[in-house]
């Protein structure tokens, strides 16, 4: 199959997070028409592997996400460009993924590991959470949009928080503060705790970035009842259990609920895989641009796990990602797809021959 019909078919299965199982199995098929040995996991992931020759001693995972988050986009190709949900977040960077796994080499004693991971977009990764203890991967490439010339190094962390007041009903001609008022006066001074906290934090990157993602007010005539829904991007640096305690302190008689907490992850240009990413770019006549991202991803879950070289790739502009507007430029996508097979050659020679010193190494220990 053609990279670009791979894509969209992909894009033309919805999958919403919880709702992968049409979108896992259709890329499982690909895959195996592709040639890499492919399944459904236990718990709806999209999983396939290609290894070279003899033992398997060095893993290299491509772990992309498969879910979406709602919204009907139209499926279309006009101008070289291919419109729908999920085109960049994320099934562009999984198919370039499936794509590069398929066409490029694999050396002897290295698997390639493809996965196609599912509730990435909601607070549980369930995928990621999955698949962490089962591997021990000597690097990892997430897939998330980059930009074809682009790299992440790293996420922000994320922290969810509900907050839910319950007050009797008052009339607004009285004294007393009703529930919105409440609601809206925590709001604000929790807004003024997180400016003080940002305060001489220049980058973006070591701020805390809050959301008021939801506002709403219900009645039953006897009780007024006000929720809200606050999402937050951490810095790496960032204290939660503080956060949260002075968060309820400021609730005052208000229930809060904080949850989906991901610490920041941030690795480095100077790992092997981040070289390598160097090296296939600029081959490809590119600058790299290494990036941080405000955002969150699976890095986030695996990194501290695997503690092995981790960037984030993908074709497709991030400002896209979950906008009526997403789309991915198909010429793009292709070129990512060079980058990945350049850099998954390059990443192969520098762990077969890392692996083939240690054993030269532990013969001579061996011998002496």
């Amino acid at each position: 199959m053609e990279p670009v019909e791979l894509l969209r078919g992909l894009v033309e299965i919805e999958s919403l997070s919880g709702q992968e199982q049409a979108a896992s199995a259709y890329l499982v098929d690909q895959m195996q028409v592709l040639g890499l040995d492919a399944h459904v996991d236990e718990v709806g992931n999209a999983v396939g592997l290609r290894a070279g020759d003899g033992e398997i001693a060095q893993e290299i995972v491509l772990l992309g996400h498969i879910d979406t988050v709602p919204g009907d986009i139209p499926i279309r190709v006009e101008d070289g460009i291919l419109y729908g949900r999920g085109s960049v977040d994320a099934k562009g960077p999984l198919a370039a993924f499936v794509a590069a796994a398929s066409q490029v080499d694999v050396l002897p004693g290295v698997r390639l590991v493809v996965i196609g991971a599912v509730e990435e977009e909601s607070a549980t990764s369930k995928g990621a959470r999955y698949i962490a203890p089962q591997h021990r991967p000597a690097c990892c490439i997430i897939g998330e949009p980059s930009g074809w010339n682009g790299v992440t190094l790293g996420y922000k962390g994320r922290l969810l928080v509900d907050y839910t007041l319950r007050q009797p009903m008052c009339h607004s001609a009285g004294a007393a503060a009703g529930a919105a008022e409440e609601a809206i006066a925590w709001w604000n001074v929790l807004s003024e705790h997180i400016a003080a906290y940002n305060q001489g934090r220049e980058r973006l990157f070591d701020q805390v970035l809050a959301m008021l993602c939801d506002f709403n007010t219900h009645s039953d005539g006897l009780t007024n009842t006000v929720d809200i829904h606050v999402g937050l991007r951490l810095p790496p640096d960032f204290d939660a259990e503080a956060f949260e305690a002075i968060a309820r302190q400021l609730a005052g008689e208000a229930s809060l609920r904080c949850y989906g907490y991901e610490a920041a992850y941030q690795s480095n240009r100077q790992t092997e895989l981040a070289r390598a990413f160097n090296r296939a770019l600029r081959e490809m006549g590119e600058q790299p641009r290494f990036k941080l991202k405000t955002g969150t991803a699976d890095m986030n879950v695996i990194g501290p796990i695997w503690n092995c070289p981790v960037v984030a790739y993908g074709p497709g502009d991030s400002r896209l990602d979950h906008t009526p507007e997403e789309h991915i430029v198909i010429d793009d996508y292709l070129k990512a797809i060079e980058v990945l097979k350049k850099t998954l050659l390059g990443i192969q020679d520098t762990i077969v021959e890392r692996a083939m010193a240690g054993q030269t190494q532990s013969m001579n220990d061996v011998n002496r």
